[in-house]
Order: C-alpha cells, then structure tokens, then sequence
C-alpha cells in the first residue's frame, strides 16, 4: 500500500492513524472504456487514481458526450454531490486507458472522518480546492477565449492531451472541434 500512502500528508497523521486510513482503502482495477460511475446511480465510494486516466460527461440536449472533468493520477475520482449527499449522480464517468485505484466506502469514509482529524481536514482542503477549481473553469467558459483556455489547459495538464481524444477536450474547452483544429493549426504556424 505504498502507493496509497503517498495520497496522504505523512506529517499530519500517526502511524495508527495511517495505518487505520489505508486498511480502509480496497485496490481496484478498470478497464479502458469501463464506466466506473452511471446517471442514476447513487455513489457510495471514490477513488484514489495510482495511474491511468479517466474522464466524466455528461450527454447534452442534442444526444452529444460533453466532458466535464478529467482525471489522472494522483486525482480523486469522486461524484462530490452524489456522494455526499447520497442522490443519484448525473454524469458519466468512464476510464480512458487501465486504471489501478484504491477505493472508499461511504460507510470507511465517514468512520475516518469523524474519528480521524487529519483525515477530515484533508477531505475538506480537497473539496475546497475541487470547489475553487470548478469556479474558476466556469468563469474561464465565460470570460476567456477559447485559444487561451487550450494553452492554459496544455500547460497545465498535459497529460490530457496524452490520453484524451481531441473531441472530448474540445467539448470540455466548450468549443467544436473545428474550432479546436483551427486553434491547433494556428498555433503550429
């Protein structure tokens, strides 16, 4: 569970304290193109990505996959509102390429987080951050041009360029992927 330790701060916790974290915590595998979570499907666990890639999509009025997120190693795989508040999700989220994890029941989760300070407070930095991260992409689909969204994307992530197809990170960009090759194009020259 070596792999699984390193998803924790180990300056903030004592060895029991770890030791109880990661017994709580199952490796789990996916295979490319397995959906890991469904529309309607209430979630009751999340994942610590080992490696592999992963997205989530959501499909528009139109019938049309739209992607929302994606995931690489070291992410969590998790469906915030489903999980928590134990409603159905409402998107798609299927592995890209083989994915080796390590998974939490709602149940483990919730005896952590209620016995485990550390554990908690490291549950709540992550879901702020996940909250600032989701704001600050919807402000960027509003108030940033496309070309500026795909270089900050490109610097930042480039493991999804990697492993997404340029469709999927052209409905996350919000933009066709007509416009994503003219962008690509443009940029080459």
């Amino acid at each position: 569970m070596t792999s699984l330790k390193s998803f924790f701060d180990p300056d903030i916790t004592s060895q029991v304290e770890m030791d109880k974290i990661l017994s709580a915590f199952e490796s789990v595998s996916f295979d490319k193109k397995e959906y890991i979570f469904t529309p309607d499907q209430v979630i009751n666990h999340y994942y610590f990505i080992e490696s592999g890639f992963a997205r989530s999509f959501v499909i528009n009025m139109e019938g049309n996959e739209v992607t929302t997120e994606f995931f690489s190693q070291g992410n969590l795989i998790i469906d915030w509102p489903a999980f928590f508040m134990r409603n159905p999700s409402t998107e798609y989220y299927q592995a890209s390429t083989q994915i080796k994890a390590w998974k939490i029941g709602f149940d483990s989760f919730q005896e952590l987080f209620h016995s485990i300070a550390d554990f908690r407070e490291s549950g709540r930095a992550r879901l702020v951050k996940s909250f600032f991260m989701m704001k600050k992409r919807h402000l960027d689909l509003i108030a940033k041009p496309a070309k500026e969204r795909y270089l900050t994307m490109l610097k930042l992530h480039p493991e999804v360029f990697q492993n997404a197809s340029l469709k999927d990170i052209a409905t996350y960009l919000g933009i066709t992927d007509t416009s994503l090759s003219r962008i690509r194009k443009e940029l080459s020259n």
